[in-house]
């Protein structure tokens, strides 16, 4: 399959929109039916302007949040660098920002959803989206925002998230490269149960799944729809790019991790589990015992192994 690339123009005519007012995203309801989960789609935005994301403004947002919410790095590297694992640059926080026109670094502001101001940003977006997912995939929770500051040419790798994630590129532009999860030629079974139970993401990239990529070129008032656990990595254009990603699970996306995660401990004992989706019955079944599980390590008292943050 060749390369899907829609450039901003392609993505300012898909973005018929509902459009009320004061809206903050523009989104074409019947796109978002179709794609929601399954596919990545384009969507429009009204935040370029928006001044909790001017540098400014995110250098005293970086002061606020906890250290263990900002990380950086150098950012001249290679699709198939694990991610964190590039070397430091060197400066301090304050310093990458003020200076990531010139650093070459990759930058990510974590959970930013615990400052107030910025909770109040990350629902008001996912406000909007929550009246087109509930009807399809009810349930909404765990509402997160992750701000990306990085410089000219910056790679952020090959990863995958384990939630529904709509990028809202703000400065700058970058090309984003998805990849279907359900291509076992890209992501293994045994990939998927490992990272799904334990994370992080540990499949490898190769230049051959190019040719398979969804590419997404991405300009300032564009958005777009990362499918759940779908892999992808981004390259940064020849400018500093703030980008502002919001996410969330479902109830529907937990039980799905969840039976990854059973499916991982029946392979570290020797079984070759049913995959995910092949029986209805099954997954009911190893759902249950996952919950069963879960209640009684609580009773006892024992240490409850979580489903994998993002990053």
């Amino acid at each position: 399959m060749s390369s899907a690339i829609l450039s901003s123009t392609g993505i300012a005519q898909a973005a018929k929109v509902i459009n009320s007012g004061h809206r903050l995203l523009n989104i074409r309801e019947e796109t978002f039916r179709a794609g929601i989960g399954r596919r990545p789609f384009t969507i429009a935005h009204r935040l370029s302007a928006h001044p909790l994301l001017t540098l400014p403004n995110l250098i005293e947002l970086s002061r606020r949040l906890p250290t263990e919410n900002v990380r950086y790095n150098r950012g001249d590297v290679q699709p198939c660098q694990r991610i964190y694992t590039a070397a430091k640059n060197g400066l301090s926080i304050e310093e990458t920002i003020r200076q990531i026109e010139d650093c070459g670094s990759w930058l990510v502001l974590r959970f930013v959803e615990q400052d107030p101001e910025y909770r109040k940003l990350v629902d008001e977006c996912l406000d909007e989206i929550q009246s087109l997912s509930e009807p399809v995939m009810p349930g909404m929770c765990k509402r997160e925002g992750f701000i990306f500051i990085t410089s000219p040419g910056s790679v952020t790798p090959f990863h995958a998230d384990p939630e529904y994630n709509f990028l809202m590129q703000i400065r700058g532009t970058k090309r984003a490269s998805l990849f279907d999860v359900s291509d076992r030629s890209i992501v293994s079974e045994e990939v998927l149960e490992k990272y799904l139970a334990e994370g992080p993401f540990c499949g490898d990239f190769k230049d051959e799944y190019q040719r398979k990529a969804f590419d997404f070129d991405l300009n300032p008032g564009d958005g777009l729809h990362f499918p759940l656990n779908w892999p992808h990595w981004i390259k940064n254009g020849n400018e500093v790019s703030i980008s502002f990603s919001i996410t969330f699970r479902t109830p529907q996306s937990e039980r799905t991790s969840c039976i990854y995660s059973v499916n991982h401990e029946l392979r570290k004992r020797g079984f070759n589990p049913t995959p995910y989706g092949r029986s209805a019955l099954l997954d009911s079944a190893k759902f249950n015992a996952y919950r069963a599980t879960r209640r009684a390590k609580s009773w006892l008292g024992m240490k409850e192994a979580k489903l994998p943050n993002r990053y």
